[in-house]
């Protein structure tokens, strides 16, 4: 070999020395930029020269160092399980925040404010238990009745409010998201340009490229595949999202939209299946905008699947967004969302059952239960807000049932009555409903001896509607509540105090209807143990059947419950998470000391091969000068 090819290999290594500092300046420059990968420089050597062959083996000579690549030092492993944990503590996250503000409307952990006006109602009972004649009592209770409501819709309100003002966060990582995959594809043309020649590798656009990558993963449950192109195609929610330089960018669509469409397919070829659609999903709504992701490419398919609650196990609990959606829920909750199981006393004729038709209660209970856990328990802000009203309502219709007692009537043949609305109505032989029961009824201590007075009314619907039948009998028919039509209902919102009784405390029905003007000790005393007796269950899922003040306490308690189980899943993933990025720092992350350690090693070899050189020249001069 020649002294000039000498002269070759100290050259490579002053180039790969040169080029290792280089390297190494740049990640020390970085050692604090986000999502920075170390590199590193791989070397390997240049070809060889076969200068003859013995009987072992060829005898060759190198020709210096070679560069082969730089290369980022980081594992596709610990990358997946980073984007998975920290997508599943956002998602369990963002459900802890939500609830948190739930406890916080609520008055401090205990529900200390509207405790305190459980308890003042409840005082008031036993105060008007004590004097029922007395109007300052009776004035008593009406005020705490007005206290009680406007408490309850206060919380309420709260709580409704931040449901809908969730949209924004909502909108906000929906936006987010888009512009992620606006970046992902434009990095992804970028890298293609500089790494199409197969020499280049754009290490600082990857970098970005997987940053961007950490970032939707919070976001948004997404697989990733690197081409051979070096472009890379983002799976979201099992749907195409970034393909190659095409980004199927997602947007937002009111529920009441979405309900529209799926029931309009459902009535299929009826004429008016748009109108139905539209009236049914504005009463399932109730005005509530509720904003659901969809991908508008896709035909407006929703992003996210409930069909099948979120597990672990499935890895479907993952990212902020499905959770935040989750957390809020579809709708408002109402207290009809919770199924009552029923009982086998109310399907006994002579204390006989009625087996049959209690196995068809039960079948419809166990279906809405299953309805309820799969739309309504999911959801922490729909599940409070159900739970809440089913409280509220029970106290108003506990107290108005007792003040304004009903009984069935049964038609015996055919009416047509006219409503006061002049909408008229008929009913068939057999037909039941609920009407006034006038004869079992107290009355006011009025002059008139008003009778049929609730403490609590409907705001848009009067308890009764009153009929006359063609036979001269006078019908105070119940206005029964219709769970699809939330002004008939007694529920958080559409509740009031009776406006006669404001006005003149004596309607109040306490007094005996016997015409003595003695006053009903029995209807107080109804009002006292209604109280503390058995009320309802939580929920489907619990077995404890409450009274009035025990629910509430089992109901605060249960929030506690579910966000301290929120709280530590959280606090577990994010241990999880910091140990995986602990993980991934200890192979990707720059590392001062190291960095300058090898600064000073590759300084060295720059130095040593520069020597070489120096040597080689100087051979050179000396054969040169001395031919």
């Amino acid at each position: 070999m020649s002294l000039m090819s000498d002269l070759s290999i100290g050259k490579s290594g002053l180039s790969m020395s040169q080029y290792s500092i280089n390297t190494t300046a740049h990640n020390l420059a970085n050692v604090d930029t986000p999502g920075y990968v170390r590199q590193q420089v791989i070397l390997g050597t240049t070809q060889y020269l076969t200068v003859g062959q013995n009987a072992i083996s060829k005898m060759q000579t190198g020709l210096g160092v070679n560069t082969e690549e730089v290369k980022q030092a980081r594992s596709l492993f610990l990358d997946r399980a980073y984007r998975r944990e920290i997508g599943r503590e956002s998602f369990y996250q963002s459900q802890y925040e939500a609830l948190d503000e739930i406890e916080n409307v609520y008055g401090e952990l205990q529900g200390v404010a509207f405790q305190n006006s459980m308890k003042d109602f409840w005082v008031a009972l036993q105060e008007l238990e004590k004097e029922p004649d007395s109007i300052v009592t009776r004035a008593s209770l009406v005020e705490t009745a007005v206290s009680f409501v406007e408490r309850s819709e206060n919380i309420y309100k709260q709580i409704s409010e931040y449901q809908v003002n969730l949209n924004t966060q909502i909108q906000k990582k929906v936006d987010r998201i888009n512009e992620i995959g606006d970046e992902i594809a434009d990095l992804n043309k970028r890298i293609c340009f500089y790494e199409s020649d197969g020499v280049e590798h754009a290490n600082d656009l990857r970098d970005r490229r997987n940053l961007l990558l950490d970032e939707l993963s919070q976001y948004i449950n997404v697989t990733w595949r690197e081409e051979v192109d070096h472009q890379v195609t983002v799976i979201a929610e099992q749907t195409p999202f970034v393909t190659n330089n095409v980004v199927f960018h997602m947007s937002t669509m009111p529920q009441v939209e979405l309900l529209k469409r799926q029931l309009a397919k459902e009535y299929g070829d009826d004429p008016d299946a748009l109108e139905r659609a539209s009236d049914e999903a504005e009463k399932i709504c109730n005005g509530a905008v509720m904003l659901v992701p969809v991908w508008p490419t896709y035909g407006d398919a929703e992003v996210f699947n409930f069909d099948m609650l979120p597990s672990t196990k499935a890895n479907t609990d993952i990212g902020g967004l499905k959770g935040l959606i989750l957390a809020r829920g579809t709708r408002v909750g109402r207290y009809s969302d919770i199924p009552i199981k029923p009982r086998e006393e109310d399907y006994e004729t002579d204390g006989v059952l009625d087996e049959d038709a209690y196995a068809v209660a039960m079948a419809r209970y166990e279906e809405a239960a299953r309805t309820y856990n799969r739309e309504i328990n999911p959801s922490v802000i729909m599940s409070v807000q159900a739970q809440f009203d089913q409280l509220v309502h029970g106290v108003v219709k506990t107290i108005n049932d007792i003040l304004c007692p009903n009984k069935d009537y049964t038609f015996d043949k055919d009416v047509t009555v006219t409503l006061s609305s002049g909408q008229t109505v008929t009913y068939k032989a057999g037909d039941t409903v609920r009407v006034f029961d006038k004869e079992n009824a107290p009355v006011g201590m009025d002059a008139a001896k008003t009778a049929g007075t609730e403490l609590f009314s409907r705001k848009s619907v009067q308890r009764y509607e009153t009929v006359t039948l063609d036979d001269g009998t006078e019908l105070m028919i119940y206005n029964e509540e219709n769970p699809l039509d939330n002004y008939t209902m007694y529920t958080v919102g559409e509740i009031e105090i009776n406006r006669d009784v404001l006005a003149n405390k004596s309607l109040i029905p306490l007094s005996s209807n016997k015409g003595t003007g003695d006053f009903d000790i029995e209807t107080a005393e109804k009002l006292i143990e209604a109280w503390q007796g058995k009320f309802a269950a939580l929920s489907p899922n619990t077995l404890t059947i409450n009274n009035f003040t025990a629910y509430y306490t089992a109901f605060i308690g249960e929030i506690a419950n579910r966000g301290e189980t929120l709280n530590k899943i959280a606090e577990k993933q994010d241990a999880m998470v910091a140990s995986i990025e602990s993980k991934r720092q200890s192979v990707s992350g720059v590392s001062s000391d190291e960095e300058l350690t090898n600064l000073i090693r590759f300084q060295h070899a720059y130095n040593a091969a520069a020597r070489y050189i120096n040597v080689v020249d100087e051979m050179l001069e000396h054969i040169v000068t001395r031919m």
